[in-house]
């Protein structure tokens, strides 16, 4: 049986902490950035948690499994 491969465009999205929870970042910060405020930009800027809701898709895209 073959090794089961890691999702590449996942791995370069998202990171764990060091409580097993994964990080992500915001939407909405690559371009088109001179309409945006600069509230809105630098809230943009942090790290976020995934959802709980979507986190058992993540980490089977990661192989947490």
């Amino acid at each position: 049986m073959p090794k089961v491969k890691t999702n590449a465009a996942s791995k370069k999205r998202f990171a764990l902490t060091g409580t097993g929870k994964i990080k992500r970042k915001h939407a909405y910060h690559s371009h088109i950035l001179t309409k945006k405020s600069k509230k809105r930009k630098r809230n943009l800027d942090h790290t976020t948690l995934v959802a709980d809701a979507n986190s058992k898709q993540v980490r089977d895209l990661l192989n947490l499994r």
